[in-house]
């Protein structure tokens, strides 16, 4: 994201599965193809002013424009914003994956 030619945040949205998401300790919601959310980051500066969620909401967008009808993220037990977030979105908790030698919270939102 840009603000007069500055960037504020970025995420990267990847269309082909994750290989940690194989393994999960709980369930996913469905096994029907999916996006994943990495790194959904803020610059400083723009904290609190609805960016990750906006980038949340852009993600719909791009995924249902993509024929693809399930997002799945995963994040740090103590992420307490992007917690927030995903709750505020309706992002449905499945359980624990293993990601890059750490245990992670991991989310599933089913879109319509």
């Amino acid at each position: 994201m840009e603000v007069n030619s500055e960037i504020v945040a970025y995420t990267t949205i990847i269309f082909e599965p994750e290989p940690a998401y194989n393994e999960i300790v709980g369930s996913w919601l469905s096994d029907q193809n999916y996006v994943v959310v990495h790194r959904v980051a803020v610059h400083d500066n723009w904290l609190g002013k609805g960016l990750a969620t906006k980038i949340f909401e852009l993600t719909e967008e791009v995924a249902l424009l993509n024929k693809v009808y399930d997002i799945r993220v995963d994040t740090n037990f103590d992420n307490a914003p992007m917690l927030k977030i995903l709750d505020k979105l309706g992002y449905t908790y499945c359980g624990e994956v293993f990601f890059r030698g750490s245990s992670r919270k991991a989310f599933e939102k089913i879109l319509e």
